[in-house]
């Protein structure tokens, strides 16, 4: 997962609002959006080479997502991020306890960024970070390195979730996911992966011959904690692969 916008809101009728792309090599296997067999309560897609995942629901208001830390120099992982989400979502752990133990354990991963949540509390943890942040009601978002790193993808996709915040339908929500129009080289960060690189991947929507966006998902969490989420798939160069919706 590459980008996540998302309104935090708790009293609100409509408390958690999430745009997110993942994105991934397309040769990478994985599965769609749908109850995981071993644990029915989970609701998210999975990746069929670690067997973790970039974004999903569990039981009682449970929600996780995870975006990577750019960086061509971190040494090798031992484990792989994905089982972050997989983990809390499979478990009844409380978000304390979690993340005290994957703070205790951040270094056998990659550079990560965490988001866990229910319905009272959502949290943050970058994994460059000492600590944990319980975030406070706003809009934020995730790309690949801090909390609301002013990238050029995620300044548009933040605005975009603002101008849809009266009425956030799912097809707004994955419309904002599908912008495709690089950045100006002139505001590109450098993250050490070369300026063809950094173009391709400034879109808030990546499409390319072997690396792009695989999966947009729009989630809506209502104050009863009834949740609608949509996931679109794709494949080489953005092709549409298909449609997964849910309300649980």
């Amino acid at each position: 997962m590459c980008l996540i916008v998302f309104a935090w809101r708790p009293g609100h009728a409509l408390p958690l609002i999430v745009a997110a792309n993942r994105d991934e090599f397309y040769a990478r296997p994985s599965l769609p959006l749908a109850p995981w067999p071993e644990a029915p309560h989970v609701q998210a897609g999975r990746d069929l080479e670690a067997g973790g995942t970039w974004l999903g629901i569990g039981a009682n208001g449970r929600f996780a997502a995870l975006t990577n830390i750019r960086d061509p120099q971190q040494p090798p992982a031992t484990k792989s991020r994905g089982e972050l989400v997989a983990r809390f979502l499979v478990d009844d752990l409380s978000i304390d306890d979690y993340l005290r133990d994957v703070v205790g354990r951040s270094a056998e991963y990659a550079g990560f960024n965490l988001l866990l949540g229910n319905a009272h509390e959502l949290w943050h943890f970058n994994a460059r970070a000492s600590e944990p942040v319980m975030l406070e009601p706003g809009i934020y978002g995730l790309s690949n390195a801090g909390l609301d790193t002013p990238w050029p993808k995620l300044l548009k996709a933040k605005a975009a979730l603002n101008a849809v915040l009266d009425d956030p339908q799912p097809e707004r929500l994955l419309a904002l996911l599908s912008d495709a129009q690089t950045a100006p080289e002139a505001e590109l960060p450098n993250t050490g992966v070369g300026l063809a690189t950094e173009s391709l991947l400034s879109s808030v929507f990546i499409a390319s011959q072997s690396y792009g966006t695989r999966a947009s998902t729009a989630l809506i969490v209502q104050a009863d904690g009834t949740r609608r989420m949509v996931e679109r798939s794709f494949g080489p160069y953005g092709g549409h692969l298909g449609e997964v919706e849910i309300t649980i």
